[in-house]
């Protein structure tokens, strides 16, 4: 077996086994930053699936709408031009680290009036095949962990500018089902969860009537993903872990500058609606410090309020430590897309996650080609880090917008605006 596969699926159970609670914090100096990353069940979810986002930092909330709206914000769906696409990508994962790990993505759209879009999409993470040993190196037992996410969209538009999206979702997390572990004597079983995302977007065109800027238009979008039940790894433990309910807010400004060429500068942030991992203080009653309270023992529609006032020791024993801390769980993107005859595509873009809740940072960029009713796109990522387990990862997608034959249908009965 490959050392550092044997690594990788120690770290992945790990984290998912159970609460990391940070010890570097130090209660003389309340506002330092300190080591405490969220870990949560099922973070596949949050993985970007295709090539356009892919290219652009990894944001998606706000740009212009396409066949992959459905992972960064279902609300788009009803600006799409398109009436029916279907978009399909996949990508291998974590390829500085192993050789069989990917992600697949399924997904398509259908507006059947102007007012109102369905969409759905299938998420596939595989990771692999895994033998579980003991601590002298006996194979134990064969495993082929993997999960998969089936969601469904309804997006409305609200006025000419606003539209709003629900998405329910079930998720299915595999990571060693039937194993038995050798220190608690409890079985693995695959981790089963029912979330909802809730999602809006704002799309404001501008006319220009002077100089050379043929036409704009300004978007905003947010997308509260995963809210749902926690998880399960294991028969008969009570300690269960919350699911990657996270915040996005993004904007995006796209400049139409003649008839050829078009360019859309993009920003988005992003926020974990979980609860930050409690400060360990082995003098107070409960071993937590100020108001911490065991992850165990919060439910997820409180954690997202808490996740918001939590860090360093909590707000009423450090405030200002508390908002510093929350700020550091924010992750920032920006990106931008150039267009020519909306044929030709290229991109680039930045992620930055601070050091002490993960310390991604890399740079992407993309490219892509549409022709007819088929779009292909690339997206490459690199690091300024040394070994980072994400260097060199390549996503693909393949686009059809299949709507001739529905778009004339929707005209006729008066129901489509151009």
């Amino acid at each position: 077996m490959n050392i550092a596969k044997s690594l990788f699926v120690f770290f992945i159970l790990f984290f998912f086994s159970g609460t990391i609670f940070a010890q570097e914090w130090n209660i003389d100096y309340p506002t330092e930053p300190y080591w405490n990353t969220i870990t949560t069940a099922a973070p596949f979810l949050l993985i970007t699936p295709d090539s356009r986002a892919g290219g652009m930092g990894d944001l998606g909330v706000a740009i212009s709408p396409d066949n992959y709206s459905q992972h960064h914000n279902p609300a788009k769906y009803v600006f799409h031009e398109s009436v029916f696409g279907i978009g399909i990508a996949y990508s291998p994962w974590l390829t500085k680290l192993v050789n069989d790990i990917h992600l697949a993505y399924l997904s398509t759209f259908y507006k059947f009036t102007d007012n109102d879009a369905i969409a759905a999409s299938l998420r596939y993470f595989s990771l692999g095949d895994i033998q579980f040993t003991n601590f002298v190196g006996d194979v134990l037992y064969m495993a082929s962990p993997h999960e998969f996410a089936l969601d469904f969209t309804y997006s409305r538009k609200l006025s000419k500018i606003v539209s709003m999206a629900i998405t329910p979702r079930f998720v299915y997390s595999n990571l060693g089902s039937g194993y038995q572990s050798q220190q608690s004597g409890l079985d693995m079983k695959a981790g089963i969860a029912g979330a909802v995302d809730i999602s809006l977007f704002v799309n404001k065109e501008f006319a220009h009537y002077k100089g050379d800027i043929k036409g704009s238009r300004l978007m905003f979008g947010t997308n509260i993903t995963n809210i749902g039940n926690k998880v399960s790894y294991t028969e008969g433990d009570s300690r269960r872990d919350f699911l990657p309910c996270n915040l996005r807010l993004g904007l995006s400004y796209e400049i139409s500058l003649d008839d050829y060429h078009k360019i859309a500068v993009n920003a988005e942030a992003g926020k974990l609606l979980v609860p930050t991992p409690p400060v360990k203080d082995s003098t107070s009653s409960n071993g937590l410090y100020g108001n911490g309270i065991p992850l165990d023992d919060i439910n997820p529609i409180v954690g997202i309020g808490r996740s918001f006032y939590d860090g360093a020791g909590g707000y009423k024993a450090n405030p200002l430590g508390c908002f510093k801390e929350e700020m550091r769980e924010v992750i920032w993107s920006a990106g931008v897309e150039y267009s020519y005859r909306d044929i030709l595509f290229v991109r680039t873009g930045t992620f930055l996650e601070n050091k002490f809740k993960g310390s991604r940072k890399f740079i992407t960029v993309g490219v892509g080609v549409k022709y007819n009713i088929f779009a292909i796109d690339v997206s490459y990522l690199f690091s300024p880090q040394l070994f980072h387990p994400l260097e060199n990862t390549f996503r693909f997608s393949l686009t059809f917008l299949l709507d001739s034959f529905n778009r004339d249908r929707i005209k006729t009965q008066g129901r489509l605006n151009n």
